[in-house]
């Protein structure tokens, strides 16, 4: 089969990609392999292809999120997993990844997609769209909540959560650079701030009466930042690293912080939070099957392009999702 890989330990830039061929994955009795359809492309795998796993071995396929049809299945099947059925799932960093024409997973973390959402869509919510629904409706206590600020809203992960959090009912206010207004307003937003000519701070202030805002969701780093934007019971979602708060008093103003580590699942070896990638992922595509959110694919490439994608990502030109077919 097709497969784009890190060929060696030492070989840690998109340009080093290689497309080559490798034999198709042999599955346990545990797991299921696909034939691949679609591919959802990350910030998280242009980061690997830098940084690498510990737990890799080369030629390393790279690649996280895949879309396909089954075409077998182990032995120990209790979700009763069809051949043909149309599936798709968030792989884990550690094991070879899903950008090759078969890609194979436990069967706890494969989810079903609906007749009526293509492969593009379904792949496109998987590593972005999970980690915004976590934030929203895992980790966060929507009780008593109103308002939400949203970092980068234009992103994968921001233009899913600006979605969601219109779901819940929660007022929206989002940082954007100018030229991605237009986009953000287009999902819902709220109030959109152009963090390069505006300052951040004197806005919340106005739009929450000096308030403050009830939850935040950090994926662009820098979040000690964020912490005198919380209102008071306030949470703060943190999705890359948590701030020091050596000099800031929580427990005065009743607030809370939270990180997250989607793909982490897979290290833990927790099972019921390894179905949980499954059941949120069924939950999105259930949401895309009935017009309530759009995945807001605003690429889609061939397989051979996805080093390009990857480089423009690490270069943070993109709007929304690109998606790759294969």
């Amino acid at each position: 089969m097709k497969a784009l890989v890190v060929p060696s330990s030492t070989a840690k830039e998109i340009s080093n990609i290689k497309l080559i061929d490798m034999d198709k994955p042999v599955i346990n009795n545990d797991e299921v392999m696909i034939r691949v359809h679609a591919l959802g492309l990350n910030p998280v795998d242009y980061k690997l292809v830098k940084g690498h796993n510990t737990a890799w071995n080369y030629p390393h396929i790279i690649g996280l999120d895949a879309a396909g049809e089954v075409v077998a299945v182990g032995s120990n099947n209790p979700k009763k997993f069809q051949i043909g059925e149309r599936v798709f799932f968030h792989s884990d960093l550690s094991k070879n990844g899903v950008f090759a024409e078969f890609a194979k997973s436990k069967y706890n973390v494969v989810a079903r997609i609906p007749n009526n959402v293509k492969y593009e869509e379904a792949t496109a919510v998987l590593c972005s769209g999970l980690t915004a629904y976590q934030a929203i409706f895992r980790k966060m206590s929507l009780a008593g909540k109103k308002t939400i600020l949203i970092h980068a809203g234009a992103g994968g992960v921001g233009t899913i959560a600006i979605q969601l959090a219109k779901i819940a009912g929660l007022t929206v206010i989002t940082t954007v650079s100018e030229y991605k207004k237009n986009i953000v307003k287009t999902l819902g937003a709220d109030h959109i701030i152009d963090y390069r000519h505006e300052n951040i701070d004197n806005r919340i202030n106005e739009i929450t009466d000096g308030n403050g805002v009830d939850l935040i969701i950090n994926d662009i780093g820098n979040p000690e930042a964020d912490l005198p934007r919380l209102a008071y019971n306030g949470g703060l979602i943190c999705i890359l690293n948590t701030p020091n708060i050596a000099n800031y008093d929580l427990s005065s103003n009743g607030q809370s912080i939270m990180s997250l580590n989607l793909g982490g699942v897979h290290q833990s070896g927790y099972s019921y939070q390894l179905d949980d990638l499954a059941t949120m992922a069924e939950s999105l595509v259930k949401l895309i099957f009935n017009k309530q959110l759009d995945p807001v694919i605003t690429k889609v490439i061939n397989f051979e392009d996805i080093p390009a994608g990857l480089n423009e990502l690490s270069e943070h030109k993109t709007v929304g999702k690109i998606v790759a077919t294969i």
